[in-house]
């Protein structure tokens, strides 16, 4: 019966290790939820966000940076081409007064516009 006895003893001991190892491994547990809630609290407090959060607007970001670089460029360009428009024309475009006549050439005025003594038939009356 004494081996009984002793079988008996480890398996009560084997029972209590057994439960205790359990509440263990329950306590372990809950303290582990305690602390993951109090780093959460934490990242919340200082405003922290997740990698996969930084990574996206980090992508938004590079996107505006090259939208914005190419409307930049585009924007150079038609100022460019603006400015083109705006530039004086050359002389050859200009108007008459900008045409300095030679002195050999002969002007011909009509008769109603030549210098000269106005009479009362001249075009204007005067």
């Amino acid at each position: 019966m004494g081996g009984r006895k002793r079988g008996g003893l480890f398996d009560d001991l084997a029972g209590v290790a057994g439960g205790a190892f359990s509440a263990l491994a329950g306590v372990r547990g809950e303290a582990e939820a305690a602390m993951r809630s109090q780093v959460d609290a934490m990242v919340q407090r200082l405003d922290l966000v997740k990698r996969e959060d930084l990574d996206a607007a980090m992508e938004l970001a590079r996107r505006a940076r090259e939208t914005q670089e190419g409307l930049e460029a585009r924007v150079a360009a038609l100022e460019a081409k603006l400015a083109a428009m705006a530039a004086p024309a050359p002389a050859a475009d200009a108007g008459p007064e900008a045409i300095e006549p030679s002195p050999e050439a002969e002007t011909y005025l009509p008769p109603e516009v030549a210098p000269g003594p106005r009479t009362e038939a001249s075009p204007d009356g005067v």
